[in-house]
């Protein structure tokens, strides 16, 4: 089969689409048709290079396409089922997994880190992280929704415990995750803020629901909260940008309010005044992405059109570097797809 695999990290530069033996399905497993992939930022950082990954490797976290084979001890699958895959790995069988909080076991990953991804034609998974997908949803956007709306729902939902009335700042409105927060904030009939770049991004935010949009280069996010909320602040912020936004992300929230993050992009070094956290009874909660049970909740919502896959651009798997190249310019609005 065709793959991207890296062989060294690095820039663009290293994705090389190749000739990789197909992979052999074991009993349990399911092999799929790879038809989508999309990108995430972690496949820029494993590509430059992460502790565990062994090399070659494949990038890809998420992925859907076409039942082409099954194991012996798989059910409930046909021969050309469209469906997508749960982006983890997990053990199945330890404490955590039996009680149903994945992302807490101690084998944990995310598909193309520390174990191969999706880039590629065909891909063998576990029959427990398949799930079909409805005749409505093509492939791309199926493969644009998993990571990004069970790290938002894990957030908002399973950690944050979002309530109907609340105000959210949704942080980068124009990346997958915020895109996703942003959605599911107006789910639960939320008063949603989201910061963005540029105005164009701003404008498709508010297209999506959010009700106020904050330039974070032409503004201060933490005084714009304070007029929009009339000094007030906000329930929860949604924060994945990392040190460039950290402070003001703190500065927004009103007392006993909730700050949850699910990453660093800007880099992971901040400062915390623990007289600000106790004195105003602040929660900072660090998310990972989500459960089984909490990505089929969300996924039952995107299945409904009540939560909504937003794709930037699309490009054959064979134009990986320029994807990249584009990913990392940081333009796009919504998820960039791989076509295989």
């Amino acid at each position: 089969m065709k793959a991207v695999r890296i062989h060294e990290f690095g820039g663009p530069e290293v994705l090389r689409y190749e000739d990789v033996p197909d992979p052999q399905p074991r009993k349990d497993q399911v092999l799929v048709r790879v038809k989508a992939c999309s990108l995430n930022h972690l496949d820029v950082w494993v590509r430059k290079g992460l502790p565990g990954v062994k090399l070659p490797h494949i990038l890809g976290s998420d992925i859907a396409g076409e039942v082409v084979e099954t194991g012996e001890y798989v059910t409930g699958f046909s021969i050309g089922q469209r469906v997508l895959v749960a982006p983890m790995h997990f053990c199945g069988h330890c404490v955590k997994c039996l009680a149903g909080v994945q992302n807490q076991c101690r084998e944990f990953t995310v598909l193309g880190n520390a174990v191969d991804g999706g880039d590629c034609e065909l891909f063998a998974v576990a029959a427990t992280n398949v799930i079909p997908i409805p005749d409505g949803l093509d492939f791309t956007q199926a493969a644009s929704v998993p990571l990004v709306f069970v790290t938002a729902w894990h957030m908002l939902v399973g950690l944050a415990q979002v309530r109907p009335g609340q105000i959210v700042l949704v942080l980068g409105g124009g990346s997958g995750v915020g895109i996703a927060a942003i959605q599911i904030a107006k789910l639960f009939h939320c008063r949603v803020i989201t910061t963005a770049g540029d105005e164009s991004k701003l404008e498709k935010a508010r297209a999506l629901g959010a009700d106020h949009g904050i330039n974070h280069y032409k503004q201060k996010i933490s005084e714009e909260v304070r007029k929009i909320t009339s000094k007030e602040g906000v329930d929860i912020v949604v924060e994945h940008v990392g040190s460039a936004t950290w402070d003001e992300s703190l500065r927004s929230l009103k007392t006993a309010g909730t700050l949850v993050t699910c990453g660093a992009t800007t880099g992971p070094n901040v400062a915390i005044d623990l007289r600000h956290l106790f004195a105003r009874q602040l929660r900072l909660l660090g998310s990972y992405m989500g459960t089984m049970n909490e990505l089929h909740e969300v996924l039952s919502h995107v299945f409904a059109g009540r939560l909504k896959p937003v794709v930037d651009r699309t490009f054959p798997l064979s134009d990986i570097r320029a994807a990249h190249e584009y990913m990392e310019k940081s333009q796009m609005f919504g998820k960039i797809m791989l076509k295989v």
